[in-house]
């Protein structure tokens, strides 16, 4: 199971393909999702568990100082986000 860092300011683009059967739970810190206008999102803390498949969402931002973790876990032979 990947685990994402997201440093301070950080922004990792979410994509349909590589997103498509990821299930995500915050493991440290806080994460907003940026929505498919541009808008800020809602903030996820920690042991937040979400799917973004199918919620617009186009990335994982970190608008805070401290590094957070996203866990991303897949089912097997899933060709989604490996890390």
């Amino acid at each position: 199971m990947p685990t994402l860092a997201l440093r301070a300011g950080a922004r990792i683009a979410v994509t349909a393909e590589e997103w498509h059967n990821a299930f995500c739970v915050v493991t440290r810190g806080r994460v907003q999702l940026e929505l498919r206008d541009g808008e800020p999102g809602p903030v996820l803390g920690h042991d937040a568990a979400f799917w973004l498949r199918g919620t617009g969402v186009r990335a994982l931002h970190n608008p805070y100082r401290r590094t957070a973790r996203v866990r991303v876990i897949t089912p097997p032979g899933s060709r989604a986000l490996t890390g």
